[in-house]
């Protein structure tokens, strides 16, 4: 019993138009209509809209939703969620409706970050078409992997363990002695990242992954032609060897595209690396808001 897959992210955003073009013309992913209109709805697969992103007051995450395998599994997760001493609150029908799933509930995990755990995706069996990219790897390992954060971060990365059953994968220490957990759920080398930062927890990077290289490097090419920021140049991580990039969201979130990913299909031993990458993955900072 355990938590499946990443299913979906939810946002909100100060600034929705600019989610057109970098979720539709830059990452190649497809639009759709939703439950609300004023909500942009993005799909990568057979799956109903793997990412929504609301109008805000603030730049937000509101949901990381987690898939897990029916409704037996949700109501086992919800008894040890609450054996931890976490509130957990029922999806309404109509807010199952329009995230297009059976069921699911909310929580915040130990960190503040709003979690949604949720059963039954609802298919609408119309083939999903992005066609500036080839294909996006999901199915049973799900849109890709997330990364939030923590002030207490061992306390969190122990709740994900020990009650939403991850597998540790590995850690990398930063040179203040603060230690990012990396875990997987599934094939894919890690599904979440928890890394310290003071505060509620909140959303730091997502990733997406392509079929192919030419999906990497035409993402390349719209990221220059669009002006979209650049954060990492085009580099080779060293914990799951994936070869990306990644730019800054327009709320500033690091978003990675990748292409070949490693996978673990069955458990390994945990490492700890020092260095993020083999080569590339130079940094550059946000942009400063004008004025």
């Amino acid at each position: 019993m355990g938590v499946r897959s990443l299913g979906y992210l939810r946002l909100e955003s100060t600034d929705i138009e600019k989610w057109k073009l970098f979720g539709g013309d830059f990452l190649g992913l497809m639009p759709v209509e939703g439950g609300s209109a004023e909500s942009l709805y993005f799909r990568l697969d057979g799956y109903p809209p793997r990412i929504a992103v609301s109008p805000g007051a603030q730049d937000r995450m509101t949901a990381l939703g987690f898939e897990v395998l029916d409704e037996r599994e949700l109501a086992g997760l919800v008894a040890d969620v609450e054996k931890a001493g976490i509130k957990v609150s029922a999806g309404t029908e109509a807010e199952a409706q329009e995230r297009r799933v059976t069921g699911f509930v909310r929580f915040s995990d130990p960190g503040g970050n709003p979690v949604e755990l949720f059963y039954g995706p609802v298919l609408d069996h119309v083939p999903v078409s992005t066609p500036l990219v080839s294909k996006f790897v999901t199915g049973d390992m799900g849109m890709g992997h997330a990364i939030v954060s923590a002030e207490d971060a061992r306390v969190t990365f122990d709740f994900y363990v020990n009650v939403l059953g991850f597998i540790e994968r590995n850690t990398m220490r930063s040179p203040d002695g603060s230690t990012t957990w990396f875990m997987g759920c599934n094939p894919r080398h890690h599904t979440l990242g928890i890394t310290p930062m003071p505060g509620p927890g909140r959303l730091l990077h997502f990733m997406v992954e392509g079929e192919t290289l030419d999906d990497v490097g035409r993402a390349l090419d719209r990221a220059a032609k669009y002006e979209v920021p650049m954060m990492h140049s085009l580099g080779k991580h060293t914990n799951d060897h994936m070869v990306s990039f990644y730019v800054w969201s327009p709320e500033n979130y690091a978003v990675e595209f990748g292409w070949n990913g490693l996978q673990v299909p069955e458990p390994v031993p945990v490492y700890e690396i020092t260095d993020g990458a083999f080569w590339g993955h130079n940094f550059t900072p946000p942009p400063q808001p004008a004025g």
